[in-house]
């Protein structure tokens, strides 16, 4: 995987992949639609961020590539990719207990916030992707 040039597309199984953490200074993207939704990406090396219908979905610190995006009622799954670790926050349910799956192992549960944020470190290496898996318990 690399960083997405285009900033942002959709992929042919309907996900989403965005993101360019080798860029400079902060570029976006609005009002890519893909079917009924309406993303917003913010992209450069210190910070990714994405929104779907004004609403939150993913943000790093520092900036990173996800490819493949699936976001259901009960999981959200993606590739990353960035230069070094990255601190990863998804919108989620409110007040929702989560398993949480890096690369196939379980990283353990964790619990939204009341305004349904969830936190988590991914350990990054430079031109290698990991997985992340997060499921509703």
């Amino acid at each position: 995987m690399a960083v997405i040039s285009e900033l942002i597309r959709a992929e042919s199984d309907g996900t989403v992949s965005f993101g360019d953490y080798t860029l400079p200074s902060k570029t976006k993207k609005d009002k890519f639609e893909v079917g009924a939704d309406s993303y917003k990406v913010k992209t450069f090396k210190e910070i990714t961020k994405l929104e779907c219908n004004g609403m939150f979905v993913y943000e790093s610190v520092p900036g990173t590539a996800v490819s493949r995006l699936s976001v259901t009622e009960d999981a959200v799954s993606f590739q990353v990719e960035g230069y070094e670790d990255a601190e990863i926050t998804l919108g989620l349910s409110d007040s929702t207990e989560y398993d949480v799956l890096i690369d196939g192992e379980n990283a353990g549960t964790m619990k939204t916030n009341l305004g349904g944020k969830l936190t988590l470190s991914v350990e990054l290496e430079s031109g290698r992707s990991t997985a992340v898996k997060v499921v509703r318990k």
